[in-house]
């Protein structure tokens, strides 16, 4: 069976950290070809093409895909899709703005947030926040699917795959971008980072919520945030950590004043390690079954 991978970007740069785990998640369905489409991609694709596992690379190169809208990039992997049986995105923001599209496009159901693979029909994800496990099984011609990373490895960079030039598709012009309003950050992308420092609502106040971001800088780790924590302006939307945020599986995660919202533990239930601090003895998170929540044990710190 072949797959259609479809490459996270940062403008014309590769995500390797996600394109490099969905690589090793999609290997499970077939022989994979990864489509990098964007704008002045072409180095980027040579190193998709170092991806072990990956067969070949296309490279659309066009300027209706260098800002990542949803709309042409899905008619792009439509205008391809006869030649695979599926069509794979990490779980990702983009992820999951370009492929329900896409399924929507070839009239087919979009599978959500895989966690694991059992055949080329079948896919493990969570549902309930993470409460359970569902079994999904697809008749569909075409199996769209976006990729839980967090749960894979990143594939090694030492293959040789060819890469092909290929042609953009016609643009729906449906949508334009404007501009990009980028908070710039020396500190690792929160996703991909191996450590992580969140704050919540117990912090206090957005003043208080500073000593996160210092402890993560002498850490090296990136920031996070409990959605109490950004609905109270301590933190930026994009700094979330949960069911409505961002999923991380970090090597450590230290979680200060987060109570441990089963919302939020579906974001970062995947870590190594997690060390939770809090002065609230009742906080959730010391209430849970550690061994069916947690990969390893919790530390409760009190003061």
């Amino acid at each position: 069976m072949a797959v259609l991978l479809l490459a996270e970007t940062k403008g014309s740069e590769l995500s390797v950290d996600q394109t490099a785990k969905a690589v090793t998640a999609a290997q499970a369905l077939g022989d994979v070809t990864v489509l990098y489409a964007s704008a002045g991609c072409s180095s980027a694709a040579d190193d998709a093409a170092k991806l072990d596992g990956v067969t070949k690379v296309l490279c659309a190169d066009d300027a209706a895909y260098g800002n990542g809208l949803a709309e042409p990039i899905a008619d792009l992997i439509v205008s391809l899709a006869s030649d695979f049986e599926h069509i794979v995105a990490p779980a990702t923001a983009s992820g999951k703005n370009i492929l329900p599209r896409v399924a929507a496009l070839l009239d087919v159901i979009v599978i959500s947030d895989v966690t694991g693979i059992t055949d080329g029909n079948t896919f493990e994800r969570p549902t309930y926040a993470g409460n359970a496990m569902q079994t999904v099984q697809s008749g569909d011609p075409k199996k769209v699917l976006t990729v839980r990373t967090a749960g894979f490895d990143a594939a090694a960079s030492t293959g040789s795959a060819s890469v092909e030039n290929i042609s953009a598709a016609a643009n729906p012009a449906l949508s334009e971008w404007v501009e990009d309003k980028v908070q710039a950050s020396d500190r690792p992308d929160l996703t991909s980072a191996s450590i992580v420092v969140s704050g919540g609502r117990g912090v206090g106040s957005e003043e208080n919520f500073a000593i996160i971001e210092k402890l993560a800088d002498k850490l090296g780790a990136a920031v996070g945030a409990s959605r109490a924590a950004v609905d109270s302006g301590y933190a930026p939307n994009d700094w979330q950590v949960g069911q409505t945020g961002k999923v991380v599986a970090p090597d450590l995660y230290i979680a200060i004043g987060i109570s441990g919202a089963i919302q939020h533990l579906a974001g970062m239930k995947d870590s190594k390690v997690i060390v939770a601090i809090n002065k609230d003895e009742e906080a959730q998170f010391f209430r849970l079954q550690i061994t069916d929540w947690l990969p390893t044990c919790s530390k409760q710190c009190r003061n």
